[in-house]
């Protein structure tokens, strides 16, 4: 069994996480996901006395899914809550046709992508959310059955590209039961919703949570050590053979490719098996190429059948492309695009810098067009107007645990591009 007695503990073990993760004299506000269930509701309330504790203020994002009738009553209940307790409150909808197949997991997807969106639009670098040691719990009897759901760790990357780029995920009521939360809740005189849907047995989850009745969740894994690593600005994520393991060697793969469905675990494995034997070692995988000789892998994105994005470059706002760079120019008719094919029209000085960039990582650069055919790869060399930041090291970070709280946050590429007083509207 687990659980808490009084309301004193929950708040005391809620603070302890917050004290952890979060940095008290940081400027930006608090996102904190709200559905108007107890869980969501009780973390409202714990991370608004936290908060006011440090002068920080706090944002509660409330998801209307539509999938259900009342839902949008249910939001704006949530707006008011929020409100009613001293938080801003903005409400997202997902909106467009729902899928017939695979709806938990899409809506999930779903909401990760707005709350991390709107999270970024405000200045949030972390988002707050109400999982507990039953959904722990719960997560693992999914898992047993086959399912292929995550388990809630407390600190994490946003599990969205590129909506999820410089957001944190913090889940400070691991330790804590639901039961431990509504005593909570109770205590104080508070309401909350309850979603039909978490008693559906047509859902894993409502199966799963049937099933447990009190069972004791899983230990918490706590902050992985990262692996020794380089990543340059040209993209390429290079590990040590001798310290290659399947959870580095996935991360190296999505973050590299630009992606954010992660390699199947089985290919995974069998790639890291192939790696702890001797020899030369050539590999696709999830969008991504490894090479690996006797001491190094290193890993790019490989271009592909289909190719890699052209688009137009819009003057002075910022781009992410493929997943991988944010690029920005004040010379209007750019278009950007992957330098294979074009290497030969490079500038004389950006050849020789081509060079020194692992071959097989060269077709997938980011390459600048002009209107009179004009090709510059800003990787190269600087170029007046031009400013690019490559995302695969800070992500690759973030997903190998190099940052552990709100204030080691790096995530260069936004701070370059807001320095220059940038936006970044597109996603491509």
């Amino acid at each position: 069994m687990f659980g808490l007695t009084n309301s004193s503990a929950v708040e005391a073990a809620a603070r302890a996480a917050l004290d952890r993760r979060l940095d008290a004299a940081a400027p930006g506000p608090l996102a904190v996901g709200l559905s108007g269930g107890g869980d969501s509701l009780a973390l409202l309330i714990l991370t608004l006395a936290w908060a006011r504790a440090h002068r920080r203020p706090v944002l509660a994002l409330v998801v209307d899914h539509q999938l259900q009738p009342a839902s949008a009553a249910w939001t704006a209940s949530a707006i008011a809550t929020a409100r009613r307790l001293g938080a801003e409150a903005r409400a997202l909808a997902w909106e467009g046709v729902k899928p017939e197949s695979g709806l938990p997991a899409a809506a999930r997807d779903a909401r990760h992508r707005l709350l991390a969106d709107a999270a970024r639009a405000a200045g949030a670098k972390v988002l707050l959310l109400g999982h507990t040691a039953d959904d722990r719990a719960e997560a693992a009897v999914m898992r047993a059955e086959g399912s292929s759901v995550g388990d809630p760790r407390e600190w994490s990357p946003s599990p969205v590209w590129p909506e999820g780029r410089g957001v944190f995920l913090l889940r400070p009521l691991l330790t804590l039961s639901r039961a431990d939360l509504r005593t909570f809740l109770r205590k104080r005189g508070e309401g909350w919703l309850d979603d039909p849907a978490n008693d559906d047995p047509k859902f894993a989850r409502a199966r799963a949570r049937t099933s447990l009745a009190g069972d004791t969740p899983p230990p918490d894994r706590g902050d992985q050590d990262a692996p020794p690593y380089t990543s340059g600005d040209d993209g390429v994520v290079t590990l040590p053979r001798s310290a290659v393991t399947p959870n580095s060697l996935a991360a190296a793969c999505l973050c590299a490719a630009g992606h954010d469905r992660p390699p199947r675990r089985r290919e995974i494995e069998a790639l890291a098996a192939r790696l702890t034997e001797s020899g030369p070692v050539v590999a696709t995988l999830a969008g991504a190429r490894i090479e690996a000789d006797e001491v190094q892998v290193r890993i790019a994105r490989e271009p592909g059948r289909q190719g890699l994005p052209e688009i137009a470059l819009p003057a002075v706002a910022a781009v992410i492309w493929d997943g991988r760079f944010e690029i920005a120019a004040d010379e209007p008719g750019l278009t950007v695009r992957a330098l294979g094919g074009l290497a030969t029209r490079l500038p004389p000085e950006q050849r020789v810098a081509l060079a020194r960039i692992p071959a097989f990582a060269r077709a997938a650069l980011p390459a600048l067009v002009a209107v009179n055919g004009a090709v510059n790869c800003p990787l190269l060399a600087e170029r007046a107007g031009v400013r690019i930041a490559s995302l695969v090291s800070d992500r690759f970070a973030a997903a190998c645990g190099v940052v552990t709280r709100e204030c080691e946050g790096g995530d260069r590429a936004r701070g370059e591009m807001k320095r220059e007083g940038l936006s970044c509207p597109s996603v491509v």
